[in-house]
């Protein structure tokens, strides 16, 4: 999965999104990642998109698309 799938990108006060361009939704809770729970707004809007990821210079995170959709549920 790369930049080339993603459609959408977008943030909520407790997380992140992805949309692909075959309509799944994927979403990141901020609680999970500590340099994005105490990021301010304006660092967490503060995104750049590389080839497989989102990266947040100024709190040094990085999330991969991938990231967004491989969740194992546990039985």
């Amino acid at each position: 999965m790369n930049r080339e799938d993603v459609a959408r990108i977008w943030l909520t006060n407790e997380a992140i999104y992805v949309e692909l361009n075959d309509g799944q939704i994927g979403k990141e809770l901020f609680c999970n990642y500590s340099r994005l729970a105490r990021a301010s707004e304006s660092e967490r809007n503060n995104y750049k998109l590389s080839y497989f990821g989102i990266h947040w210079p100024d709190i040094d995170e990085d999330l991969s698309f991938q990231g967004f959709f491989n969740k194992q549920v546990s039985a």
